[in-house]
């Protein structure tokens, strides 16, 4: 049949069909006549806009995303994909506050998405992390370098002065180079510089190491709002939440567990001791984890 006496529906099946093909550029081809057809259609754009992330074309996903979400603020994969297209161009702040939307939006309206949508918050969360530990990382090497200056300016300037000391008493400078108090007085300035490059190296080094070694165990990590618990409590169904975050979810939702979906009210919430001590004590031996 003619694209062109196919409906808006039909057309979006077409591209779906292509979608599940991988023949992504064709996908496009079809969810666009069926927006040309029907432009008020939220999830003509949504759909749309997936194709563009697997073409990683992330500012044509960014602007179908964003015209699915005005077009219905309830869009799950409006804000999903928005999200994940944000994260691509580094816009990590704005691509969490989509995605937890995605996250709400999908436990409010009872859709499953599996892990896809908390494990892209995690992922978004890690590369801000990650372009902060970067930005760190830079401002280390450069204040390794200013202080390897330093260090050599300072082993300059206590040479000369020996030297010239030594020069001044012999009243000249051969004299002075070719005394043996002179030539062990320099090479021990020499080592006591060379000594403090490598305690410097050594130090960063370190620092380094423990750079690589962090992370936040998802154990610890809410599950709304996937930072770390501050104020853990435990629901009848056996689930542990940040307080803050189930709080606010019963407030603003409703009151029901929003994984379980059971009835649940704030009175029915316990603190959860061990898991606060847990959280206590990786705080104070990861305190670089506050940022995370």
């Amino acid at each position: 049949m003619d694209s062109s006496k196919k409906t808006p529906n039909e057309l979006k099946e077409n591209g779906n069909r292509l979608f599940a093909l991988g023949r992504y550029k064709e996908a496009i081809a079809c969810y666009t006549s069926a927006i040309e057809k029907s432009p008020r259609v939220s999830k003509f754009y949504s759909n749309r806009a997936i194709c563009h992330i697997k073409l990683k074309d992330w500012d044509r996903s960014v602007e179908d995303s964003r015209r699915a979400i005005e077009l219905d603020g309830r869009s799950v994969k409006g804000h999903f994909f928005l999200g994940m297209a944000l994260t691509e161009l580094q816009r990590f702040d704005e691509a969490v506050m989509h995605l937890s939307k995605a996250h709400d939006q999908a436990r409010e309206q009872g859709l499953n998405f599996g892990d896809d949508i908390a494990a892209e918050v995690r992922r978004a969360k890690r590369s801000k992390f990650d372009q902060q530990e970067r930005r760190r990382l830079a401002q280390e090497i450069e204040l390794q370098t200013y202080l390897n200056d330093l260090i050599e300016a300072d082993r300059r300037r206590r040479r000369a002065e020996v030297e010239n000391s030594k020069s001044a008493e012999a009243g000249a400078a051969a004299g002075a180079t070719a005394d043996p108090q002179t030539a062990s007085e320099l090479a021990a300035i020499d080592q006591h510089c060379t000594d403090m490059t490598a305690r410097l190296a050594d130090l960063l080094a370190t620092v380094d190491d423990r750079r690589r070694k962090r992370d936040v165990p998802e154990v610890l990590c809410g599950k709304i709002s996937f930072d770390l618990m501050r104020d853990p409590v435990i629901s009848p169904s056996g689930i542990t939440y940040d307080r803050r975050d189930i709080e606010d979810h019963l407030h603003r939702v409703g009151h029901f567990d929003p994984i379980t979906r059971k009835p649940l009210t704030v009175e029915q919430l316990v603190p959860n001791l061990a898991m606060k001590e847990v959280v206590s004590t990786f705080l104070e031996t990861n305190p670089w984890a506050e940022d995370f």
